[in-house]
């Protein structure tokens, strides 16, 4: 499937970078256990998004901003 956007060579529009990532975990003062568990991801995944194995899709990292109050775009109100 090479015109997945998760495969073949990075864009770098569609993918956060694993700094990215990582700066977004650390300005809430999660653990990578903490974080994954946020967006109902494993903690390998995690890890692989955060060291640049593997690329982070687009929609978990726009629902980590979300669910942690980071998204420029949305402000979740809290119940």
């Amino acid at each position: 499937m090479p015109t997945h956007p998760n495969r073949g060579r990075p864009s770098g529009a569609s993918n956060p970078a694993p700094e990215a990532v990582k700066a977004a975990r650390l300005a809430v003062g999660h653990t990578q256990t903490a974080a994954a568990g946020t967006i109902h991801g494993t903690l390998r995944a995690w890890q692989d998004w955060e060291s640049g194995e593997r690329r982070m899709p687009p929609a978990a990292f726009d629902l980590y901003r979300l669910m942690t109050g980071q998204h420029p775009e949305f402000v979740v109100i809290p119940r």
